[in-house]
Parts: C-alpha cells; sequence; structure tokens
C-alpha cells in the first residue's frame, strides 16, 4: 500500500464528519447587508496566532464575513541587511526566517552561494545535508501538527511529540553545537563530520521514534472530536491554491503533487526512494494528514541516507571560500590569511544572476541572488513560502466560525519570522 492509497483511506472519516456539521453558513448570510457586522481584531499578539498576526476581521455573530490581513510587526529588513554582509555572514540571517527548521534555510542558502561560485559538493557531504534538512522537516511538521491538536483542546499528543523534537534538538547541538538558530554547515559542504556520539543519537532516535509518532497518529487521526473541528474546515481548491502561489504540504494537501525534491532535485535527492503524499480536499484535515505522512516519508529518506552514507571529505576543496581546520591556521601561514580573508569577507565573488531552492518546511524556498563581482550581494531577494500563502487566509476563513478561523491558521503553519524579511 502507498502512502496514497492510506490518505486515501481517510476520505471515509471526511465525508462522515462532513455530513454531520450543521453550522454551515446559509447562503443570504453574506449578502445581507441589513446584519448589524462586528469589527474583530484578531491578533497581533495574541495566544490562538502562534506569532505576530493581525487579522482585522467582520464578523456576523460567530461567522466571518471579510477579513484583511496585516503583516509588518517584526520586519527585520534582511535582504537589505544581507547587502552589507559578507556571503559567509548570510547564513545565521536565514536560521531567523523558519526557525522551526533552521537547517534546511542554511543549507539552501549554502546551495545558492555555491551554484554562484561553481563549487562541487562531496556526496558525503551532500547526503549529510539531506539528513539534517529531514530532520528539521520532521521537527517543523510535529510542531504544526501537535500545536492544531492544543487549539482543538487536545494537548496531550504534544507533550509525547516535543519530547521527541528535543531528542532531535540535541543531534543538532551534537553536530553544530547549537539548537534553535543552527548556522549548521558552511559553503562547501559541512563545518565537520558527524562525531561517534551524534551517529549513536541519531540511530537510537530512529528505533525509538516511530512508535511515539503512531502513538500520535492513533490519539488524533480518528479522534472523534478532533475530526469534527477540522474536516471541511479552511478548504481551498487546486486551483485557487496554484493561483496563490502555494507550494509545500499546504499545496499537496489540495492535490497537486509538486515537490521541489523531486521536480527539481539538489543534494543527491535524486538517489533516495521516497513518496510525496497529496491530498484531495484542500482542508485542515488533510494538511494535518498530509504533514503525518511526510514525517514517515522523512525518516524514509534518513534511513538510507545513514544506511548509504558515502566516505570521503565532509566539504569542498575550495580553499577561498571554506574556512580552513583551525589547527592548520595556528601552524600554517596560507591557512592563517584564507582565514582571516574569509572572516573579513575580503573574498570577492564572481559576477552573476542565480535562483535556487528547495523543499523547505512549509514550501518552496528560494533565493535570488546578484553579484556584481563584489563582496556583497547586490542584490538578493528571499522567497519565503509563509509570506506567500498567507495571503489567501482571510478567503479561505469567509464563511467560517471564529473558532474555525484558528484552527485554520494553525494547520497552514504560518511562521511570523517569514513574513517580514
Amino acid at each position: 500500500m502507498t502512502v496514497n492509497d492510506a490518505l486515501a483511506g481517510t476520505h471515509k472519516i471526511q465525508q462522515e464528519a462532513a455530513a454531520q456539521r450543521h453550522d454551515q453558513v446559509t447562503p443570504h448570510l453574506l449578502n445581507d447587508f441589513s446584519q448589524e457586522l462586528t469589527t474583530l481584531n484578531l491578533g497581533p499578539t495574541h495566544p490562538a496566532t502562534h506569532g505576530i498576526f493581525q487579522n482585522i476581521l467582520q464578523m456576523d455573530g460567530e461567522r466571518i464575513v471579510s477579513g484583511v490581513p496585516t503583516i509588518g510587526y517584526i520586519h527585520r529588513a534582511f535582504e537589505k541587511i544581507a547587502e552589507r554582509r559578507p556571503f559567509y555572514q548570510i547564513t545565521p540571517l536565514t536560521d531567523r526566517m523558519n526557525y522551526c527548521s533552521s537547517p534546511i534555510n542554511n543549507m539552501g542558502w549554502h546551495m545558492t552561494v555555491e551554484k554562484l561560485l561553481g563549487v562541487t559538493v562531496p556526496k558525503r557531504a551532500q547526503y549529510m545535508r539531506v539528513i539534517m534538512m529531514e530532520l528539521a522537516r520532521i521537527t517543523d511538521h510535529l510542531i504544526c501538527n501537535s500545536i492544531l491538536g492544543v487549539d482543538s483542546g487536545a494537548f496531550t499528543g504534544f507533550l509525547y511529540v516535543m519530547q521527541e523534537r528535543e531528542k532531535v534538538y540535541e543531534i543538532y547541538e551534537e553536530v553544530c553545537g547549537s539548537r534553535l538558530t543552527t548556522n549548521m554547515g558552511r559553503v562547501g559542504g559541512m563545518e565537520r563530520d558527524f562525531t561517534p556520539v551524534a551517529l549513536q543519537k541519531l540511530r537510537d532516535w530512529l528505533k525509538t521514534f516511530p512508535a511515539v509518532m503512531e502513538e500520535f497518529e492513533r490519539l488524533m487521526t480518528r479522534n472523534r472530536i478532533f475530526v469534527d473541528r477540522i474536516v471541511n474546515v479552511g478548504a481551498i481548491s487546486a486551483e485557487k491554491a496554484l493561483n496563490y502561489g502555494f507550494t509545500g504540504p499546504n499545496l499537496r494537501a489540495a492535490g497537486i503533487d509538486y515537490d521541489v525534491r523531486v521536480m527539481n532535485p539538489y543534494s543527491s535527492y535524486e538517489d533516495f526512494d521516497f513518496e510525496i503524499p497529496v491530498g484531495t480536499k484542500g482542508d485542515t484535515y488533510d494538511r494535518f494528514l498530509v504533514r503525518n505522512a511526510e514525517i514517515w516519508q522523512s525518516l524514509r529518506i534518513i534511513n538510507q541516507a545513514l544506511d548509504n552514507l558515502p566516505e570521503g571529505p565532509f566539504h569542498a576543496d575550495a580553499p577561498h571560500y571554506y574556512l580552513p581546520p583551525k589547527q592548520a591556521v595556528y601552524k600554517n601561514m596560507e591557512a592563517l590569511i584564507y582565514h582571516f580573508k574569509i572572516i573579513m569577507g575580503e573574498i570577492e565573488a564572481p559576477v552573476g544572476e542565480v535562483y535556487h531552492s528547495v523543499e523547505g518546511g512549509n514550501g518552496e524556498l528560494g533565493f535570488y541572488l546578484i553579484s556584481d563581482g563584489g563582496r556583497t550581494p547586490y542584490r538578493l531577494h528571499f522567497r519565503r513560502p509563509c509570506f506567500i500563502y498567507y495571503q489567501a487566509y482571510t478567503e479561505m476563513v469567509v464563511g467560517e466560525t471564529l473558532s474555525d478561523a484558528i484552527l485554520t491558521l494553525s494547520s497552514m503553519n504560518v511562521i511570523a519570522g517569514e513574513l517580514d524579511a
């Protein structure tokens, strides 16, 4: 049975739950302007919005008649800051976009610079990157789906999976010394090879996590209260999702099997066997199911990468761009010079214009880089998936109740750091 066959088995649940929803909006509601409407500020600093979001809603009782989303509360001018920083020092900026899966942001930026520089990354480093990116995808999806449970009143599942997220962060810590904002890897590969401790922690986690994930799914997937709260809530059609520029799990939940890892493979993703889960209705329940299914596919990829991890160097032979080993800096004049020039941003990049994208936790994360041959980018634009699909939010919740709007926002997994780059 394929993953999409398994997802198809849940359609009966959706149909039964939809039949029991008696609170659908009546046709005259949105056209009857004699009704007295209420203006409600949902956010910007409300626990249910999970960040700095504001939506100014027009309400007819509990029903949402219209809404206007507002962004700009944490604008940090990352793109302009990056134009004044050496390429090497832009990596920490990417951490602060989707901080739920920052290693993917780091690797995506490094691959963009490598494309500009013409650097070829060794196979071992590519597989190491895949392992870390898929771990990040899992933690991102765990946060989204467990918080969706919390927003519907189910707290237990959140506690279960957050313990597993903590174990993944311990793996991060062993690999790069950091946990949330990781600054992981370097242009040209990884900063260091996997240590025996990191590999052992990874193997131990791969043995224990599947049982926890199965329990989480048993708690939530067929829970009648949870299902009734999210089926047919915040649905979007495949056509509208494409028109808005959706990518990632939110697009796949609407039935479109677009995945950057398959459509435009990078970092040796073509070497791995995995499926692309898709939904049918594009509602909150489909988004929940697709993310759960993607967690299992990420585990499948990690196991393949770990079992077939190539031997060889963990970084490219690119001394102009990759920091030399610290011990060599202490003893070798050439290494000391390279270290100084890289850290101080004195190495110029070639003239060029590149775009590179990766499959982030929330969709296509892209970097459009223009270099004029200087030490910093001439122009840099981040394609943040959350910024793009958040534009559809108010249309998705018109006609829904206020409680439905909260669950819709939660299932979209809008990360405030991606709204205001």
